[in-house]
């Protein structure tokens, strides 16, 4: 049973394993945090970069001979097996730890069981349901779980709920610091998409630009019918960012060569019979082709749709600018989604709400 100071030291952890977003996929961000018999902080330790030296093992480094008979708490379950580093489990083993609070088991089969590992070496481990670890790992679980990539989608929006005007205009709704705040954001996730939709609308580069960037994410495209212009901005900017466009396989000839030719990669799926695709099949091919473990999905009403109504969106942010549109055909975000009764709509969980020079910013979780 954990305590309001386990749950001190475990948020600690969790804030310093939020720093490395972005720098650690397709590994989760972790964190550690080493406390002394009497209740001193001892070590921070986070997982810096994916292939170095993990939580667990940073911290200790830190606190030396400081962490026989204390306390390590972890965000994730401590790994059991010999990668690019070595297991975590042993690493608390040989300092000498006598007890582990784990905010969140890890579900991947080549890491878990450090608790049980942990147990068996005399080591007292407690196991609790800390919901910042959840959050934190909660892609991490979506790949291993679930075989597909964590889907964060965002838009900006009105106060009165529309995306895009009566006359289809949607730049800028929001203003420069919530698109800035966009740009980080790519720059910390595997891949952008977005629909052909958005594609010819706005001739979007959807590449990261006046910000640090941690990742270059690639650009995935919906695109059934190969419509992406070869003087695009997405396919000029190829030599910045990997083109990924999907499409059915009989696409015409003549533009497959094309775009391949320019360096687009084809990833071919099969549509339906009206014309969509799986987007789950779409999303897992992304997993494990091209190990795309994060998408944030800039896209119009239609593909954000369609992934909610197959309940594939797992993050949403939602800038909210104050403005009015104020007219009935202008076009909400999920326009399709009409639901017969509330107990019948898409509930989520309020994260954060945090304000970006004039607009809001709400983010929930799915």
């Amino acid at each position: 049973m954990s305590t309001i100071a386990d749950r001190h030291w475990l948020n600690l952890a969790a804030r310093a394993a939020s720093r490395s977003h972005g720098f650690v996929s397709p590994n989760p961000p972790v964190g550690c945090a080493i406390v002394s018999v009497q209740g001193q902080l001892i070590a921070l330790g986070r997982h810096r970069r994916c292939g170095e030296a993990h939580a667990e093992v940073n911290a200790l480094m830190i606190a030396g001979d400081a962490a026989r008979s204390g306390t390590a708490f972890v965000t994730l379950e401590p790994c059991t097996h010999s990668g690019r580093t070595g297991p975590c489990t042993q690493a608390l083993i040989e300092a000498g730890i006598a007890r582990v609070v784990i905010g969140a088991a890890d579900p991947a089969p080549h890491a878990h069981g450090g608790a049980d590992v942990l147990r068996g070496a005399g080591i007292a481990v407690d196991l609790v349901d800390h919901q910042p670890s959840l959050d934190l790992s909660a892609p991490h679980r979506k790949r291993h779980l679930d075989g597909r990539p964590w889907v964060r989608c965002k838009w900006a929006q009105s106060l009165d709920g529309h995306v895009v005007t009566r006359t289809g205009e949607s730049m800028w709704i929001s203003n420069t610091t919530s698109r800035r705040l966009v740009h980080r954001e790519r720059g910390r996730v595997d891949a952008v998409l977005t629909g052909i939709g958005t594609v010819l609308a706005d001739d979007c580069r959807l590449t990261v630009r006046d910000v640090p960037a941690r990742r270059t994410p690639m650009r995935v495209v919906i695109d059934r019918d190969l419509q992406t212009p070869t003087d695009s901005a997405l396919v000029q900017t190829i030599a910045q960012a990997p083109l990924i466009l999907v499409a059915r396989p009989d696409a015409e000839a003549s533009r497959r060569d094309a775009l391949a030719a320019a360096g687009a990669h084809i990833l071919d799926s099969p549509a339906h019979t009206d014309g969509t695709f799986d987007l789950k099949q779409v999303l897992r091919e992304l997993w494990m082709r091209f190990d795309v473990g994060e998408v944030l999905v800039e896209s119009g009403p239609r593909l954000m749709h369609s992934l909610m109504a197959a309940h594939l969106i797992d993050e949403l942010a939602v800038f909210i600018a104050p403005r009015v549109l104020g007219k009935e055909d202008a076009m909400p975000g999920f326009k399709e989604l009409a639901p017969p009764k509330l107990t019948d709509g898409n509930d989520m969980r309020l994260i954060g709400v945090h304000r970006r020079n004039g607009d809001l910013l709400l983010r929930y979780m799915c």
